[in-house]
């Protein structure tokens, strides 16, 4: 059952993306739909080549997005506190997924099976605006990032993660902030004794 918190947390954050006009019967109906599951650190919500079960919001913790490269784990993604994730494609269209997606501290997320979350797509409006917007705004974040990879130095996509992201910066392991931005490990440690 969600704790006062949690579903204020859900409300917020749907009422956040999509408007504070929005039917309030209808952004409560929708946090209402969120059923929880907890996976602990190094767990999988999905791994590479199974099919996505869940779109999911992420109460606590933080799930990092990865592929394999020549049998190296790259970083394509950090999902943080408060935000919606999902290894999409797989989800939509029940195929195997090209990511995983893995704990990197014990998480709490509130979770969508795809009967609900195309029953919800269908039938309710905040659903489908909340829905749009999030694409809308992950497209942009999308964009933004790869072209930083090609016009930014190590050293300035740093000091942008350190101001629009100081949270990953005290939260998340040096190696996947260092796989995320394109950079060593050895690499970012040298990036960040000369910065901080």
């Amino acid at each position: 059952m969600k704790s006062q918190e949690t579903q204020n947390d859900l409300y917020n954050y749907t009422q956040l993306i999509v408007g504070h006009d929005a039917s309030q019967d209808l952004i409560f109906e929708l946090s209402s739909a969120f059923q929880l599951i907890e996976i602990k650190k190094n767990e999988f919500l999905v791994r590479e080549d199974e099919v996505c079960e869940y779109f999911c919001y992420i109460e606590s913790g933080i799930l990092q997005h990865s592929i394999l490269v020549n049998d190296v784990e790259k970083t394509t993604y950090l999902a943080l506190r408060n935000t919606a994730t999902a290894s999409l494609k797989s989800f939509l269209f029940q195929q195997p997924s090209r990511k995983s997606i893995k704990a990197i501290f014990d998480c709490k997320l509130w979770v969508l099976d795809r009967n609900v979350f195309n029953e919800l797509k269908a039938t309710n409006e905040v659903f489908r605006q909340f829905y749009y917007n999030l694409l809308e705004n992950q497209i942009c974040l999308i964009d933004d990032y790869r072209i930083d990879l090609l016009t930014l130095t190590p050293e300035e996509r740093y000091r942008k993660l350190l101001s629009t992201e100081p949270n990953l910066i005290q939260q998340v392991p040096l190696h996947y902030l260092a796989s995320f931005l394109g950079i060593s490990t050895r690499h970012m440690s040298r990036i960040r004794k000369n910065i901080n």
